[in-house]
């Protein structure tokens, strides 16, 4: 039997000068000395659908799925950032998704039914384009936190090209999640 793997479905972020925005953005949440969990640099992508714990066999069926919906590489705007569940309490921080945040939608909507005929549940959170930059440890310094993530709430952080949607692992390790491609399509322009 063979080790079940933590994956969900997501696009990178691949522009460099996108990344070094957002590590900026994320060293002024860090000097709000607020108790935060930066995520790396390699690990910054949106997540369209976390599935959880998965068999190696269902991978390549996950893959087909994913082949099977319509879309064409598409660039989306990110800008901003913003907290899930409130600013009063600030669970996650994340970078918003503006121009292109449709075209997300569209994929995310058309993939779900495809997931489903492969006995996944419907995703209970629903989908909200989004980047996550930083999880919150507890309430320490959280008014400045929410001061500073009012200042950044128009923070242009550039344009992404989404070229690959990729079907990813999370491997937990004590030094926090690694990343790796199991499986990627990429539609032709």
């Amino acid at each position: 039997m063979s080790k079940p793997i933590r994956s969900f479905i997501a696009f990178d972020i691949e522009e460099e000068r996108v990344i070094q925005k957002l590590v900026q953005a994320q060293r002024e949440l860090v000097l709000t000395q607020a108790h935060l969990k930066i995520v790396r640099p390699e690990n910054i992508h949106v997540t369209i659908r976390f599935l959880g714990n998965i068999s190696e066999g269902i991978v390549d069926k996950i893959y087909e799925k994913m082949k099977e919906i319509a879309w064409k590489p598409f660039e989306f705007q990110i800008q901003g950032l913003g907290v899930f569940p409130h600013l009063r309490y600030p669970r996650v921080v994340w970078a918003g998704i503006r121009q292109g945040a449709e075209q997300l939608r569209t994929i995310f909507s058309r993939l779900e039914p495809n997931l489903r005929k492969l006995g996944f549940a419907p995703d209970p959170k629903g989908f909200s384009p989004h980047i996550t930059i930083a999880r919150v440890k507890s309430g320490r310094n959280k008014a400045e936190l929410a001061k500073k993530i009012l200042e950044l709430t128009e923070y242009e952080f550039g344009m992404v090209k989404a070229r690959c949607l990729r079907l990813k692992q999370s491997t937990l390790t004590p030094n926090g999640p690694v990343y790796s491609t199991l499986r990627e399509y990429c539609p032709q322009e």
